[in-house]
């Protein structure tokens, strides 16, 4: 009977001991997942998602910006004058006296073909256009077809006539070609060539303008 009790007592330990092992294992491997998952959903948290850098390169054909100076003069604003210039001429026998009323239409625009070498070229993803300056794209404004004479009295030569004329187209010169007006058909050429470009597929367009020449 004894004997029995013995054994009883030493197989309830070996029971023990390997309980308590089986239990401590467990929490090990229990600590290890929960130490894994905080890891993990650390990283997950501070980490920055993962991005693509896309390098693009735009460029622009030798073709198409031919074909784009091809188009040679591009006006931007019209601008409609009118302009009354006299003379006198003082004689002997009276005064000899000349008034003539000029119309004129002035156009301010570009002319593509003056383009410097270089003026459209790619940088990174975006088009760099330098438009040559706004400038008068006809030096025959004047519509001579509707030039009136107001007041005519003496005798007056060709000469006296012409000197009449260019009076008269300097005076509309002066008054169109203004910085105002320079600056609106600049606008107006900057979002005009902006929309052709675009329309050509490139949607990151810069428009300049080279100094006055």
């Amino acid at each position: 009977m004894e004997k029995n009790n013995k054994s009883h007592t030493i197989i309830s330990g070996i029971l023990k001991a390997a309980t308590w092992k089986l239990t401590l294992i467990l929490l090990l491997f229990v600590a290890a997942v929960l130490a894994l998952y905080k890891t993990i959903h650390f990283i997950s948290e501070t980490s920055s998602p993962a991005t693509i850098t896309k390098d693009e390169k735009t460029s622009m054909s030798l073709t198409q910006i031919r074909a784009i100076e091809d188009i040679g003069e591009w006006e931007f604003l019209t601008i409609n004058d009118e302009e009354i210039i006299d003379t006198v001429r003082h004689e002997f026998f009276g005064d000899a006296e000349l008034v003539r009323i000029y119309y004129g239409t002035l156009r301010l625009g570009i002319d593509l073909q003056e383009a410097g070498k270089g003026w459209i070229k790619a940088k990174g993803d975006s088009i760099i256009a330098t438009l040559p300056p706004i400038k008068l794209l006809d030096d025959d404004f004047i519509d001579e077809a509707r030039t009136r004479s107001f007041i005519e009295s003496g005798s007056w030569t060709h000469a006296d006539r012409e000197a009449l004329y260019q009076r008269a187209a300097a005076v509309m010169r002066k008054r169109c070609l203004t910085t105002s007006n320079i600056k609106s058909a600049q606008s107006n050429a900057s979002r005009q060539f902006a929309n052709l470009l675009r329309s050509m597929g490139y949607d990151n367009v810069s428009i300049r303008f080279e100094a006055k020449r």
